[in-house]
């Protein structure tokens, strides 16, 4: 799998520190670690802000940036070096690979955070920071600052402002670098291929998760390691569970089965969505609410280019579908009417994609100003329209009950309008049917 390369980090340091005020300081720590059970910890993750600025990815580290400061703008606070446990717990970079591969210009111990941060909080006047984030270091926060105000009379003054760096740091994040469209690819390619693995084992009588395993599996042999998030394998009326992670039912010869899996390449994320027969051939019922959906989808992703804003393709998407179950009966009345009235969220109750990148749902915002943010080259985003009619579903023909359908794509947007990162996985009827056939 593909990384970002160091000089990469180092220009996004830049970038932030050519935006914050003089006499500034950001503070940014990374992911605590959690325990799953006992003394066992759940696998370690580094926070995305985190990583996105440092590309460090072991716990108990916190990143400092001091733009102009002449003796060392980029400090990083980490583990020392300590053999014995790194006998049980991995190797550590240690405060020389935090300036020697990380290129942090200097590094302390994160033993000596106490000591050493609220000295650089007195020489500054303004701290970004992402309060609510780290709980632990909020409080450390507000003791340092506490105990540099009760130094007032002797002439220590501290930060006199807090301010928010999600709204600096996050509006980095959104705009994808090529070496950040190149990770995202590789990630949506090995996703795709898991895929297309599924839909050739996939047959009547397997369990969910025997497909969830496959999938982290097929990801793993490529060297995708981590899932991006817990995958979703609903099979039947598990598919109209919006967020179904049991993955522990029987695979029914006649249902569909929804899967919704995407690995993690380089902290980035990969987030597809593919529904296909358990059998390998489409029911007519099916057949043409699968067709709704994916004319839904390709509706949305016309509309993604530089200059339409983000909920167009929404718009478009939700406009097709409720054209589309009015002519098949399951939604009564006049189309503009029920469009205007939003009949549709009946069966489809979710918006049309999200932002992607180092978290699934990525940070960003929607509306800039109370309006929707335009389109640029460089965003990444999912298109994923979907129809969901529960099985008991009131006024609903039996014919169309216990069918879940969403369809989801990665795209970029480009000069020019889309490209989509996971076009490798098939999506068309006949290219399902053919590939479980064959």
């Amino acid at each position: 799998m593909m990384s970002i390369p160091a000089s990469e980090f180092k220009r996004r340091r830049k970038q932030l520190m050519r935006m914050m005020d003089k006499d500034s300081i950001a503070i940014i720590p990374t992911a605590q670690t959690y325990i799953r059970n006992r003394d066992v910890e759940h696998p370690f993750r580094p926070d995305s802000d985190f990583h996105y600025l440092t590309g460090f990815s072991e716990p108990d580290a916190v990143a400092v940036l001091i733009p102009n400061r002449k003796s060392a703008e980029y400090i990083l606070f980490c583990r020392e070096k300590d053999p014995e446990r790194e006998l049980w717990d991995g190797l550590r970079a240690g405060l020389e690979g935090a300036t020697e591969i990380y290129e942090a210009d200097d590094a302390f111990p994160i033993d000596s955070l106490d000591e050493i941060l609220p000295r650089m909080l007195e020489q500054c006047e303004r701290v970004y920071y992402a309060m609510g984030c780290n709980h632990e270091l909020d409080h450390r926060m507000s003791e340092w600052i506490g105990q540099l105000r009760a130094r007032t009379r002797t002439g220590v003054h501290g930060p006199l402002e807090f301010i928010a760096l999600d709204h600096y740091l996050h509006d980095m994040r959104l705009y994808k670098s090529r070496s950040e469209q190149k990770v995202m690819r590789a990630a949506a390619k090995t996703s795709a291929k898991a895929h297309i693995a599924l839909m050739k084992q996939c047959e009547p009588g397997m369990h969910e998760y025997q497909l969830q395993a496959e999938f982290a599996y097929q990801c793993a042999q490529k060297g995708a390691t981590s899932q991006a998030y817990p995958s979703i394998v609903g099979g039947g009326n598990n598919a109209c569970i919006l967020h179904y992670t049991d993955n522990s039912e029987p695979l029914t010869d006649g249902d569909l089965v929804l899967i919704d899996a995407g690995c993690e390449n380089a902290c980035y994320a990969s987030d597809i969505t593919r529904t296909f027969p358990v059998n390998g051939t489409f029911s007519e019922p099916q057949r043409q609410l699968y067709q709704l959906v994916l004319d839904a989808q390709k509706a949305a992703l016309e509309q993604i280019k530089p200059g339409n804003h983000w909920n167009d393709p929404h718009d478009a998407a939700v406009k097709t579908i409720t054209h589309g179950l009015h002519e098949l009966g399951l939604l009564k009345g006049k189309p503009d009417a029920l469009l205007k009235e939003s009949a549709y969220t009946k069966f489809y109750m979710h918006k049309t994609g999200h932002w992607l990148g180092m978290d699934v749902h990525d940070v960003g915002d929607y509306k800039i100003d109370g309006q929707w943010r335009m389109l640029e080259s460089g965003m990444v985003l999912t298109v994923e329209p979907g129809i969901y009619i529960p099985v008991g579903s009131k006024g609903v023909a039996k014919k169309w009950q216990g069918i879940g359908i969403r369809i989801e794509d990665d795209v970029l947007v480009t000069k020019q309008g889309y490209d989509i990162l996971s076009k490798d996985a098939p999506k068309e009827i006949d290219e399902i049917e053919a590939l479980m056939a064959s």
